[in-house]
């Protein structure tokens, strides 16, 4: 019997599942991709090996990437190479100046001084112009190189320079680009920038596009190739001493990737290579290592099973090692509890021991906070953190991630019939006899305005915002996404010795005049104490306080006090600069002008706002410094700020 088309059918395979059966969350790794990586474990080749998967046919260098390597033997000169492709458009406006501002810090050189960006031909390449001719760029390119003995490389930038050439050479295109050298590690290595378009040749002024195989296997050969042309090839002893320290090591080394790669399964069979004695008896004491950490089982003399999470348990004690040593680093001796977690659960006060990038390639930061609580906290930073503008020995405020606000409390229950009335908050205030109720106001309605700008709630009018049932718990989702890690304010920018003696509010002033925090009797909180003594004794001499026995009487408004006097000085210092006339604030009456520029004191940072005729000084705020150069105002009561930027208003 003759079948009809419209009986016919085909099996169509749904998506594979993840290992877990679901298939639900973030999008299951395609199959595609799971099986070579299977494949790369059990020892594929790079493209062009025969057996090998087939060759990218995307991009330059794919050629290249096939070809090298070939001739290079185990006794080749091992190189790492660390690579990120960066979308410029969103990476961020200040992505590029911030990297390349850090590969350029100080502390880096040979004798800790600042290092020194150079270029194919310069010793003093000029960020600004590499900055510049890159602004209409797709993409960048962002490498580290670490040749493994670059200790021994008598000429690191002369070695940096002929490997770019010969990446010249197989990409077939003049590259830009810009490097620094930085010795501040156990590992010298190079920083290289690379502008994402083509130069001179094939292409010339196209997007540069560079093929996956030669990122992945092409560069890493030929720096390897390079390395062992300047430094001869390893010897046998070297290779055996260096095999022989990773043995020991607590975090993932090359003899944990040899294994994993030569299981089948989970199961490391060390009879299929007899023939490399030297190498199945490094290896078989790497095992042994990993049997008494508990991460592998003996099943016999040659077969082991190794644990499905070994690999992320090596690698977090390797990360938590180089905590480790940062942290004792930064604390120069000195005996404090170190606390690791990366994101604190409870606030943490203190100063800045240190602070670098944890992860160099992605610009992820971190400080070393010796708090007041006695122990020493190495917190992450969140992603695009300006480190510049976190001084070593100033004083940060770090706070959770996600934690529920009372504004948000108060808003939800203030609300009547899913509506927000700033004029019915107001009454509610001044009924209740709050000390300043519309700078109390003000506060909800810049929190509702932010809130309102990601969706969570909608203003109807002036004044009128809709909240929705869930707003309590959208807010707090939106806070969580925002700040992951927790966020991190500077309290002051001056150490507590520099604070003693400062002439304007310090935040020591505000320790003794109702933000006090409880100081451990050990540690930095011992500092803190002698600090707030000597403080004390120079408000004596100002008049501005007096003791009584064992008691300390301060004069009243302390704080607007030591401020008022901060700003007079300063403003006599920019009118004496500009010829403008300093216009102390009042409270209450608005502030107009065009923001010139940001001044930081003991008692903050302040905006110069400039009306043609004179200025104001007024307290600033990250979201002014997008208008610089522009027209803004704002309103100063008692000791917030209210700011006026087009329809927006912005304050704290």
């Amino acid at each position: 019997m003759a079948s009809r088309d419209e009986e016919r059918f085909r099996i169509k395979p749904g998506a594979p599942r993840r290992p877990d059966g679901s298939q639900s969350g973030k999008r299951a790794q395609r199959f595609v991709s799971q099986v070579l990586k299977q494949v790369s474990k059990a020892g594929a080749k790079t493209s062009g090996a025969r057996g090998a998967r087939p060759a990218s046919t995307f991009g330059r260098g794919r050629v290249a990437a096939g070809m090298k390597g070939q001739g290079l033997k185990t006794d080749a000169r091992r190189v790492t190479i660390k690579s990120r492709f960066v979308v410029l458009k969103k990476a961020g406006a200040n992505s590029v100046s911030t990297h390349l501002r850090y590969i350029e810090r100080d502390g880096v050189t040979r004798d800790g001084e600042r290092g020194q960006a150079y270029g194919a031909e310069t010793d003093t390449a000029d960020l600004k112009a590499f900055e510049e001719r890159g602004k209409g760029d797709r993409h960048q390119f962002r490498f580290i190189v670490s040749v493994e003995d670059a200790g021994e490389l008598e000429n690191l930038r002369g070695y940096t320079r002929e490997f770019m050439q010969r990446m010249t050479t197989d990409l077939e295109t003049r590259l830009d680009w810009v490097a620094v050298d930085h010795w501040d590690t156990d590992n010298p290595h190079t920083h290289i920038v690379l502008r994402g378009r083509a130069g001179d040749g094939r292409g010339k002024g196209q997007d540069l596009v560079i093929a996956p195989d030669y990122m992945a296997y092409g560069m890493r050969l030929r720096a390897s190739e390079l390395a062992t042309e300047w430094l001869g090839p390893r010897t046998e002893l070297d290779i055996r001493q260096g095999l022989l320290r990773e043995v020991e090591q607590e975090r993932l080394t090359s003899l944990d990737r040899t294994l994993l790669r030569q299981a089948t399964g989970d199961i490391v069979d060390l009879t299929q290579q007899p023939k490399d004695g030297q190498r199945q008896t490094v290896l078989r004491a790497r095992l042994q290592r990993l049997e008494a950490m508990e991460l592998v089982g003996r099943i016999d003399a040659n077969h082991w099973r190794l644990s499905p999470n070994m690999q992320q348990t090596l690698t977090t004690m390797g990360e938590r090692g180089d905590i480790l040593r940062t942290m004792h680093k930064a604390l120069r001796g000195q005996q404090r509890e170190l606390v690791l977690e990366t994101a604190p659960a409870i606030p943490v006060f203190g100063r800045i021991a240190a602070k670098g990038l944890a992860d160099e390639l992605n610009d992820r930061s971190y400080l070393v906070v010796d708090g007041i609580d006695g122990r020493a906290h190495y917190v992450r930073l969140p992603v695009g953190a300006d480190l510049a503008a976190l001084p070593v020995g100033g004083i940060v405020e770090v706070k959770p991630a996600g934690r529920e606000r009372a504004v948000d409390r108060n808003i939800a229950g203030i609300a009547r019939e899913g509506l927000y009335r700033s004029v019915d908050h107001l009454a509610q205030l001044r009924q209740e006899g709050a000390p300043d109720p519309q700078t109390a106001v003000d506060a909800h309605v810049r929190r509702l305005e932010a809130l309102r700008r990601s969706g969570v709630v909608e203003r109807m009018a002036d004044g009128v915002w809709r909240v929705p049932p869930d707003f309590l718990s959208r807010s707090h989702a939106h806070d969580t996404q925002r700040t992951a890690g927790g966020t991190i304010e500077l309290r002051s920018h001056l150490s507590i010795e520099q604070q003693v003696r400062a002439q304007g509010a310090t935040w020591l002033d505000h320790q003794m005049v109702g933000d006090a925090r409880e100081l451990s009797p050990r540690g930095f909180g011992v500092q803190v104490r002698d600090a707030l003594q000597s403080r004390i004794d120079f408000l004596v001499e100002q008049g501005l306080a007096e003791r009584s026995g064992s008691r300390v009487v301060l004069v009243r408004n302390l704080l607007s006090t030591l401020r008022d006097r901060e700003l007079a000085a300063a403003g006599k210092v920019i009118q004496h600069q500009t010829g403008l006339v300093h216009r102390p604030l009042r409270d209450g009456v608005r502030a107009n002008g065009i923001y010139r520029r940001s001044v930081q004191l003991a008692s903050g940072r302040f905006a110069m706002l400039d009306d043609g005729m004179g200025f104001s000084l007024v307290p600033w705020k990250p979201v002014v410094e997008q208008r610089l150069g522009q027209q803004v105002s704002a309103i100063v009561r008692g000791s917030s700020v209210t700011w006026d930027i087009g329809r927006r208003q912005l304050g704290r």
